[in-house]
């Protein structure tokens, strides 16, 4: 198992009020939201608004703004949560496994966690021909890849990005 050496260092922790909040959090919601709108839901002016959203840009709070795309109306018809271990812990094999995982267009998300397993992702696919491609390709020609362990998902109950900062 990978030994976990991320902790969150609480002095990157950014100082918000509960302007900064709701902003983010109506920007959450839709980022689209105008100034205008944003300074309405604060009670703050539109200048107030843009030199706020500025400054959590620069902060990297807000990270990037993106659309939400439907997998399903793009033929992405399978959701697979896998469990993977490793066989070695030698940090040069680790380093090129994440980095696979980060470049690779079908791993939607992906988490080194500690438990089970050494890695967590979430991976979408056509369907399970192109998902077994997949497989072929990411785990079964990596020897360093111990095994790994999926679970397809049926149905989508709740699936967010939005941060819990109310």
């Amino acid at each position: 198992m990978i030994l976990l050496n991320h902790i969150i260092n609480f002095s990157d922790v950014i100082d918000m009020d509960l302007i900064d909040r709701r902003l983010l959090s109506a920007l959450q919601k839709d980022a689209k939201t105008t100034i205008q709108t944003l300074a309405e839901i604060a009670a703050i002016s539109t200048a107030s608004v843009q030199r706020r959203l500025k400054s959590l840009r620069k902060a990297k709070v807000i990270k990037k703004e993106v659309a939400v795309l439907d997998p399903k109306k793009l033929g992405l018809g399978i959701t697979a949560v896998i469990g993977i271990e490793l066989e070695r812990d030698r940090v040069d094999q680790i380093d090129a496994f994440k980095r696979k995982a980060r470049e690779d267009s079908q791993v939607m998300h992906f988490y080194c966690v500690a438990g089970d397993c050494d890695f967590i992702m979430v991976v979408m696919a056509q369907d399970m021909e192109h998902y077994e491609a997949f497989t072929r390709r990411f785990f079964l020609a990596d020897k360093n890849v111990r095994k790994y362990r999926t679970s397809i998902v049926v149905s989508t109950e709740k699936t967010t990005m939005e941060l819990p900062i109310l």
